[in-house]
């Protein structure tokens, strides 16, 4: 997801990725744990998701 594919989504949008997100991480870190994940950069590719979604929300609360 690119930074700006967030402008044109609403807040609800953005909310509900966000928690999709979190919740994928979550997974895939547990399956990293249980040696199942092939490939690793896939967590690290939802955690940067991660932080450009909570960087855009901390921008507009500015």
């Amino acid at each position: 997801m690119k930074f700006t594919e967030l402008k044109t989504k609403s807040d609800a949008e953005i909310k509900n990725l966000l928690a999709e997100l979190k919740s994928k991480a979550h997974d895939l870190a547990v399956k990293l744990r249980l040696n199942q994940l092939k490939n690793n950069q896939e967590l690290k590719a939802v955690k940067k998701d991660i932080a450009r979604i909570m960087t855009f929300l901390n921008q507009e609360k500015a």
